[in-house]
């Protein structure tokens, strides 16, 4: 049988490792998998190779049990007699990595998460020399500096990327008399329609999980700054961070706080508590990835009929850059691990046309790996159509990574305004000092690099 962790467990069994008090919470949001039989007391014959172990661990919840299932076959097809238990970490996830490498308890193999800080506390081994002739070839100018590879080493392979849609609830668009919104002013205003309607029954036109100003915002002020033609907040031809222009960004969803329209108790969702609101028909809509379909089929099956739709731009009219769908990461081998051999044999397992093919077949991801893409089925799962890549779903250059910020994130000062208010003048010029601060400190010591390109224009990021 299945052993289940919760995440309470896990980090109080890693604090304690090293000395820390609490570092757990209360969601049951981890739980790992053996496959059947892997702890029978049944003798071994003996002219059976002994057993490796090797812990796998992930944040993403939405393929928890595609993954786990194909785990249960590797475990048993395998015929290095390798045995991979899977722990999954929705909460905490970077902060359970830290203790974990801190303690000498790290996994072998693990989701790869913020790339460009793990890589400089030295977390990955490299996978240059495991790859073969045909591994090179699946995955030919898709290594990136500071995304996949840092100095050269290879740290993760392409598998999936995620669009960013906004979804709604049909019904109640429909009982609202609205359609999906083409503007800011239109996000706001249908939002406050769906209020008038539904408030009686509960229903809000807007939610983020803003528990997470990081989850919440990444999702959603983000992209649409990348689709309106503004990245990340960095300005390629002036070489600098300046989030000036998300302005009308952050004052529309502040907006849609203050007049009543965002889902009473938002500022204390998580994503899945969420989702959950959505299913029930209680929120009209909000922005999110393209797991969205595969969340709602296997995890919390709706009630009301939903659809996806564009992010709307500030005025309306066609965007002027991409939203990008990222995709260049997924595993990681540790460092530290002491069965490399045998975690390199899991991750080509995990990597094989096979398992990518049908993570992509089956709604989990859209492939970004040409040679899976070309080859693959269309998605069959209810709703990912209006999620399929358009010539608006494309990577921006990487902006310069690893900073040192001194105080809050842009995530955590506009979540803030958004929720409480404030001089967004005021917090927008404080966000811009402090990241340009830190560009210049990083750059004079060598752990980031400032990225200039004089002739930028994002339209151009947009495919045919």
């Amino acid at each position: 049988m299945d052993k289940l962790k919760k995440p309470a467990a896990v980090l109080l069994g890693l604090a304690m490792t090293v000395g820390l008090s609490a570092c757990g919470t209360s969601n049951d949001s981890a739980k790992s998998s053996t496959a059947p039989g892997a702890n029978s007391s049944s003798p071994t014959p003996a002219a059976k190779k002994e057993k490796t172990k090797l812990v796998y661990w992930t944040f993403q919840r939405h393929d928890a049990d595609f993954i786990q299932e194909k785990i249960k076959k590797f475990n048993e097809s395998n015929k290095e007699n390798i045995e991979v238990e899977m722990t999954m970490m929705a909460e905490n996830y970077a902060q359970s990595l830290d203790l974990a490498f801190t303690s000498n308890q790290a996994p072998d193999v693990f989701g790869t998460f913020t790339p460009a800080e793990f890589s400089a506390k030295g977390y990955f081994e490299p996978l240059n020399k495991y790859m073969t002739d045909n591994i090179k070839k699946k995955f030919d100018g898709m290594f990136n500096e500071n995304d996949n590879m840092f100095n050269g080493n290879i740290i993760s392979f392409p598998n999936s990327g995620a669009t960013l849609r906004l979804i709604y609830n049909v019904d109640i668009f429909e009982k609202a008399g609205v359609k999906p919104p083409k503007s800011l002013d239109e996000l706001v205003e249908t939002a406050k329609k769906i209020t008038e309607v539904g408030k009686k029954d509960g229903i809000y036109g807007w939610s983020l999980p803003y528990k997470s100003p990081a989850s919440a915002l990444n999702r959603s002020l983000m992209p649409m700054a990348a689709l309106n033609g503004m990245s990340d907040g960095y300005d390629y031809k002036a070489g600098k961070f300046d989030y000036s222009g998300w302005k009308p960004l952050i004052e529309a969803l502040r907006k849609m706080k203050t007049d009543g329209s965002t889902l009473p108790g938002s500022e204390s969702l998580d994503m899945d508590p969420m989702r959950a609101q959505f299913a029930e028909g209680k929120i009209g809509m909000y922005i999110s990835y393209s797991v969205e379909p595969g969340v709602y089929k296997n995890q919390f099956p709706p009630k009301i009929k939903w659809d996806a739709a564009p992010m709307p731009t500030i005025d309306g009219g066609e965007p002027k850059g991409t939203a990008g769908p990222g995709g260049g990461i997924w595993l990681s081998m540790s460092s530290k691990s002491k069965n490399k051999d045998a975690a390199w044999k899991f991750m080509e397992y995990m990597y094989s046309d096979e398992m990518q093919t049908a993570y992509h077949e089956l709604g989990y991801g859209l492939s970004v790996v040409p040679s899976i893409s070309k080859a693959a089925k269309e998605p069959n799962i209810p709703g990912i159509k209006n999620f399929l890549l358009t010539k608006y779903d494309a990577n921006w250059p990487l902006s310069p990574q690893g900073l040192k910020l001194e105080g809050k994130t842009w995530q955590e000062e506009f979540g803030g305004y958004i929720l409480v208010g404030g001089d967004l003048d005021k917090i927008i010029q404080s966000v811009n000092d402090r990241y340009n601060s830190a560009l210049e400190k990083g750059a004079a010591a060598g752990t980031t690099k400032k990225v200039v390109i004089p002739n930028f224009d994002s339209k151009s990021l947009q495919g045919k």
